[in-house]
Order: C-alpha cells, then structure tokens, then sequence
C-alpha cells in the first residue's frame, strides 16, 4: 500500500553552518565569496608516470597508501580559509584513517590494479559522510607504486528542524542525527516525524562496516501515531564486484493503517500488519573478464493481515490475508563498466553512474508443506543498461518486473519501465528526458498504482489518479552555475513540463482523467557541506488540466537524491 518516504528538508544543518560562515562586514573577512566555483578534490595524474596498461605489465606492485583526509572547509583555498570556517572544522569531528582503509579494496604488496582503485573511490563517495574521493598513483620506483587516497568530509551531525511539500500536503519533523558518529561511519539519529499518513517517533542506527569487516548492522524503532514498526538486518553484500560471498538476515515487524486514494482523497483505510524474515547466502567466482556473476539462495517469510480500522467507518474492500513461506533462488549479472561525471543529476559533484548491463532474476517456491497459506511460484526481474549515444548525449534504461503465479494465472503482477536521456548542451546547461510506466495485473487490494504530486506530475495534489497503470512523461531543462553561495550551497535551476495519464479503473476510483500536464520552474541547491539530502528542490507548478477544484498553483518543497 502507499508509503510516504518522502524525505524532508534538513534546516537545521544549513542554518548551524551558516551561522558559522556569515558574519558582518565589519568583522574583516570572515565571508566566503559569493561567487566560486565548489572545489574538486584533486586527481590530475603526475605524466611522467607509467601508464596503468605499463605498469600492469611491468607487474608493479603497491607500496605505500597514503591517505589524505580533507577537513569540512579546505584551508588551503581563499575562499574556505576565514576565521568562521576555521572555527566549522574545529567542531566537526572528522573521518578517522582507519575508517576509509577498511573501504580499500587493495592493500600494500597486492599487485597494482587501476580498476579496483576507481571501483574504491565509487564505495567511498558512496558513503553519505563523505563529499568526494579521489584514488590516484603519485610514484613509481623499483617496481613499487605509490597511492594517494584523497577524501573530504561533509557536515554529519544536524540538529535541527525539518520541513517538505509536495502535493499539496505538508511533512515536518525535528530530530538529532549524526551520520559518522566520531568519525567511524557509523550512523545514530532519533527523532520526530509528521506526514500525510502518520506521526512518528523513531530511532535509528546503521553500521555500514561492523568491527572494520564488510558486514552491515542496521536497526530502527518507530512509535508511530497508527501502530509500531521494528526492522533488523545483519548483512555481508557483495560489496565489490570481485566479492566472492554474501550473507545476511533481516527481519521486519511492522503495523499500521494504510489507506486508498481518489483525486487527492482518502476513499478507504485498513489496518495491515506486515512480517517479514528473510535468511540467505550467496557465492560468486568474482570479476571475470569484466562481469560478476552472482548465486544466491535463501529463504524467506512474507506474511500480510488485514483488518478493519477500529472505531471508523466499515472498510469498504479488505485486503484478503496472505502468507508465504517460500525458498527461493536468485542469479544476478553485473558489467563492469562505469562512468564519472558533474552536473548530470548533481550540482558541483562528482558522479558515479553504470553503463553496463545490469540483470538479476529470483523465484520462490511457496506451498502449504512449508507452511504458506497457498501454493504459488514468487518471481522477480531486473535490468538495466546505459548507452553512450554520442559524445553529449548519454542514454539510461531499466525494467522491473515482480508477480506470483498462482492458481494458473499471474497475480499482483507489476511491470515498470524507464527510459532517461541526457543531451549535454553547455557545461552550465543540460536537457533531461525521462519517460516511465507501470502496468500492473490482477493487483492484490493493498497494491495501488498512482499518479500525482508526489510521483512526478508536480501540478496536481499527491496521489490524484489511481488505475490499473500509468505513464508518465518529463522533459526538463536544467541550468547549473558556479555561484556559491557562503562556500554551502550550489546553485542551479529548471524549467519543466509533466505530462501524464492512468489507465484501467481502480476498484474505488472516478475513471481517468485524461492525459494530465503542467508547467513550471524552480531552483535547485545542492547541499555541498551536509550529508543531509543532496538536491533542494523549491518549484512553482502549473496544472493544465484535470478537475475545477485543482489549485492552479501548487508551491513544492522538497529534498531527493537527483536535480
């Protein structure tokens, strides 16, 4: 059923460090400029040194990893050397060396391979404390290659307020969150959180890197205002792409009243409890001529009950109950072929994007011998693919597919597609293209396929449209810029246009509205010194169509992962 994950906007992160870096003219110069470029870490390789193809074949080995560590507010550059700065670094608690070795891939004496060098700087600017990382060769001699490993830090502990908006709905919430709690990457928040569905007190805590291994311990607590949730997993993925094995477990306990919507309204609510367990191990013969091939198996419970909500009026379609208890199977196929950019999703940042296939495919086995309520087959796809049609242009493709075949037909099937295209016209301007779908089959009462606000069609009210499918069509003009406002935020802006539909009646909806669309603008700031969200996102939308009682206006505030 429909689950707001809409992240909030972090204010108490940019207002702790605005403080720390404004000040009145008076004081001298205590304010960064206005206007910089936000610095890259640096990775511009000595030419004088071997190429990577002549030292493989030299079988150079490596020597010393040096590891430089960037403070919050780079002293060596103008702009980040004030007084207020200084003061920024001082408080912050940066990363310890020990926590960035644990991420390397390679060690001192293991012979020199530049691919694992940059697919180490990909799981390091994957890491949210950190802002970028560089991975570089700075000497050879004797056979030995010297490495610099070069990361900066970012602004981990927020407390503050937070505030969103889309769809016409407001969220908000206050909490105290530090994502490298003393420098070990380890991340604790609690806190206070108010949506559309559900108020909620929550406690968080994730350790990517448990006793400087791979394994990865996350756990969070929600007292929410429509029931509890609990979830716990302990698990080694296949961290790299030459990992040999993964292991793990999870568990998941979770109540609370779900509910159905119609243009924008609440048409019906159920009480649903959700368990879900699941134990696997997984084996790979690691990269092998640029592909890891990975099999997993493991077993799993998956168990849904519904109820009516106590005290308010009767349900009106209850969810049947359903519980599997299924072993399963998974291969899964990953290209080894990535690529870096700026200004593409991000603002001032560097990148990490996938060209090359990416494929996994899973089936279940449920039966009443293992205790399932049914006997069904579970199965599950996914790809993707990247293309490089040209120069400046660049393609991106997935496909997601999940059902069960039960009974001999296909139940609660969900096919998605999208298709993203990025035309480079400037390094400041850039032409965004996405085109996404959803079908769905024979969908179980608690699915429902939604079109609105918060789902990509920016001028109607959250969850306006439910079908049985939907598409959804964006073209977006994009415009970056070196203006940097007190060395923080990153600044750009959009011009875009949402065009969309549903199709297929949902059992308690109106029927389609017809194609759907709308205009607007925004500006984008991207949030270079807080691990708290990536891209803020402040848009006016215009609706074009749809019912009288739209607003013509819809204001959206919002905190994601992409511009």
């Amino acid at each position: 059923m429909v689950r707001n994950r809409q992240p909030l906007i972090p204010i108490g992160a940019g207002v702790f460090l605005a403080l720390l870096t404004t000040a009145p003219a008076s004081a001298g110069r205590l304010l960064p400029s206005l206007k910089s470029r936000a610095p890259a870490l640096e990775a511009t390789r000595d030419p004088a040194l071997p190429s990577d193809e002549q030292l493989q074949l030299h079988g150079a080995r490596i020597g010393e990893v040096r590891i430089r560590s960037h403070d919050l507010f780079d002293a060596d550059l103008q702009d980040d050397d004030t007084a207020l700065a200084r003061l920024a670094n001082r408080l912050h608690v940066a990363t310890r060396t020990n926590t960035i070795e644990d991420q390397l891939l390679f060690r001192s004496g293991d012979p020199y391979q530049p691919g694992l060098l940059a697919e180490t700087a990909r799981i390091l600017r994957d890491t949210r404390y950190l802002r970028d990382a560089s991975i570089r060769p700075v000497a050879y001699h004797d056979g030995v290659v010297d490495i610099e490993v070069n990361t900066q830090d970012v602004w981990t502990f927020t407390p503050g307020v937070s505030f969103g908006r889309s769809g016409g709905a407001n969220s908000s919430g206050f909490e105290i969150e530090d994502l490298n709690v003393f420098g070990t990457g380890t991340q604790l928040g609690v806190g206070f959180k108010s949506n559309v569905d559900r108020d909620s007190k929550f406690i968080s805590y994730r350790d990517r890197q448990l006793g400087s291994s791979w394994w990865e311990l996350s756990a969070a607590f929600a007292d929410n205002s429509d029931g509890r949730s609990t979830q716990l997993e302990l698990e080694r993925p296949f961290y790299a792409l030459d990992s040999r094995w993964a292991a793990g477990a999870s568990l998941l306990d979770d109540a609370r009243i779900d509910s159905r919507y119609d243009l924008g309204e609440v048409t019906d609510r159920f009480v649903a409890r959700e368990r879900q367990a699941t134990i696997y191990f997984g084996g790979s013969g690691g990269l092998v001529d640029g592909w890891a091939k990975r099999r997993s198996a493991g077993i799993t419970l998956d168990e849904h009950r519904f109820e009516a909500v106590p005290g308010a009026d009767p349900t009106r379609l209850l969810p049947a109950n359903r519980r599997f208890i299924h072993p399963w199977v998974a291969m899964e196929w990953v290209q080894d072929d990535f690529r870096t950019d700026r200004n593409r999703d991000q603002i001032g940042r560097t990148e990490d994007h996938s060209l090359g296939w990416h494929a996994s495919a899973r089936l279940g086995l449920a039966s009443d011998s293992f205790g399932s309520d049914r006997t069904a087959a579970l199965i599950s796809g996914r790809f993707s693919k990247g293309l490089v049609l040209s120069e400046r242009q660049t393609l991106q493709f997935a496909l997601d597919a999940d059902g069960r075949l039960e009974g001999g037909s296909l139940r609660a099937g969900l096919l998605e597609a999208e298709s993203r295209y990025y035309f480079r016209q400037s390094p400041k301007r850039l032409l965004f293209l996405n085109i996404s779908a959803s079908a769905g089959t024979k969908l179980d009462i608690d699915q429902q396929i939604l079109l609105g606000g918060d789902s990509g069609l920016r001028g109607y009210p959250l969850r306006y449209q439910a079908g049985q499918g939907r598409w959804l069509f964006t073209a977006e003009q994009r415009f970056f810029t070196t203006w940097y406002p007190l060395q923080l935020f990153n600044i750009g802006a959009a011009a875009f246009y949402d065009m969309g539909s549903t199709w297929g009646r949902d059992p308690l909806g109106t029927g389609s509205q017809g194609l759907l669309r709308d205009v607007g603008f925004g500006l984008r700031l991207g949030n270079s010194r807080s691990a708290m969200g990536n891209v803020l996102h402040l848009d006016v939308a215009f609706p074009l169509d749809g019912d009288p009682s739209i607003k013509g206006v819809q204001f959206l505030v919002q905190t994601k992962k992409s511009f």
